[in-house]
C-alpha cells in the first residue's frame, strides 16, 4: 500500500475506485466497505484508494478536544494495509479544507486529482462546505463528470456507526471482550517503555512502564488485564495494570505490564500491547503482602486465559 500525506501528492495514470471516511478502529463494521473497494478494483487496472483525514474533523469543526480515538493515524494505516488497499491518502483536515464547496471537491479532488471511476460511499454521507451536499448531489455530480456512485446500505452504515460507539463505550467500561468482538482483533496501544518507580521488582513483579505518546488515543478503563506485548517483533504474554497503584500511595495513572518469563532491558523501545481480557478492578490493599497475593492470583488467571 502506498501512503500519501496529502491529496495533491497523489498521482496516477490509472482510474481509481474510491471510498472516504474516518475509519476509526478499522473494525468489522468497516470490513464490508473495504472488501467492496478491493473487489471492485481486483480484476482491472483500476486502483483502490482510501481517503481519510487527520486531525479528526470533530477536532477542528467542533473543537472537540476531548475526543479519544481507537487508532492513531499510524495504527490506522497499519490496519488498512491488511486489507490490500492500493493507496491511502491522509489529508490534513483544517478550516481551509472544510470550506471547499461540494462541486469543487468533486471536480478538483475526485475527478482531476484521483481520476475517479467509481466511489463507494454511505447513503447518509454529507460533504463539502457546511456539509451541504448529500448522496443525491453526489449521484448528480457522477452523471455530470462520468463516474459511478455505489451506495452502502443503511444496514451496513448502521453496523459501522453502532460498532464505533459500542467499542468506545466498552473500552471506557473496561469490557475488553466486547470491544475485541466488534473490532475483530485485540485492542492495542503503541508506546515507549519509560523509567518508572521500579516498585514492582521489589515485590517480585517487575513491570515495564509504557507511555502512549498520542494524547488522543483512547486508553481502556482502570483495571488489571491479561495482555500481550510485542518487543522487537517478538510476542510475550503478561498482565497489564492501568491505574494509580493506590496501595503504594497517591499516584498518577500509569500503564504497567508484568511480562512473563522475560528478563531484558527494554527502556526506550517502542512496543505494542494488546488487551485480551479484563481480570479485575483496581483495588487498594492493606499491605504489600495482600498486594503480592492478589498479583499471584492475577497471574494464575492470566495463564489460564492465554492457555
Amino acid at each position: 500500500m502506498k501512503i500519501f500525506d496529502s491529496i495533491k501528492s497523489f498521482k496516477t495514470s490509472n482510474q481509481t475506485i474510491v471510498t472516504l471516511g474516518t475509519f476509526d478502529g478499522v473494525h468489522l463494521g468497516h470490513k464490508s466497505i473495504l472488501n467492496k473497494l478491493k473487489e471492485a478494483s481486483k480484476n482491472s487496472d483500476d486502483e483502490s484508494l482510501v481517503l481519510t483525514f487527520f486531525p479528526h474533523p470533530r477536532m477542528i469543526l467542533q473543537q472537540d478536544t476531548d475526543i479519544r480515538l481507537l487508532n492513531t493515524i499510524e495504527e490506522k494505516a497499519e490496519l488498512l494495509n491488511n486489507f490490500g488497499i492500493d493507496n491511502l491518502i491522509i489529508q490534513k483536515f483544517d478550516n481551509t479544507f472544510s470550506q471547499l464547496e461540494p462541486e469543487d471537491f468533486v471536480k478538483q479532488v475526485l475527478v482531476d486529482q484521483f481520476n475517479i471511476k467509481k466511489i463507494i460511499i454511505g447513503y447518509d454521507h454529507r460533504f463539502g462546505k457546511n456539509r451541504a451536499a448529500d448522496i443525491h448531489d453526489l449521484i448528480n455530480f457522477g452523471e455530470k463528470y462520468n463516474f459511478e456512485v455505489e451506495q452502502i446500505s443503511a444496514q451496513e452504515i448502521d453496523d459501522v456507526s453502532v460498532s464505533s460507539t459500542k467499542i468506545r463505550t466498552a473500552l471506557k467500561e473496561g469490557n475488553i471482550t466486547l470491544a475485541n468482538e466488534y473490532l475483530g482483533y485485540n485492542y492495542f496501544l503503541n508506546g515507549i517503555v519509560v523509567q518508572g518507580k521500579q516498585l514492582g521488582r521489589t515485590i517480585g513483579y517487575p513491570t515495564a512502564n509504557i507511555r502512549v505518546t498520542e494524547g488522543y488515543k483512547l486508553i481502556p478503563a482502570i483495571g488489571v488485564y491479561a495482555a500481550y506485548i510485542i518487543v522487537d517483533a517478538q510476542k510475550y504474554f503478561g498482565m497489564i495494570n492501568i491505574g494509580t497503584n493506590p496501595t503504594l500511595g497517591d499516584n498518577p495513572i500509569t500503564i504497567e505490564m508484568n511480562i512473563f518469563d522475560f528478563n531484558q532491558d527494554i527502556y526506550g523501545k517502542k512496543v505494542t500491547i494488546g488487551f485480551i481480557e479484563k481480570i479485575r478492578e483496581q483495588q487498594k490493599f492493606n499491605s504489600l503482602d495482600e498486594l503480592k497475593a492478589a498479583l499471584k492470583n492475577d497471574k494464575i488467571k492470566t495463564l489460564q486465559i492465554i492457555s
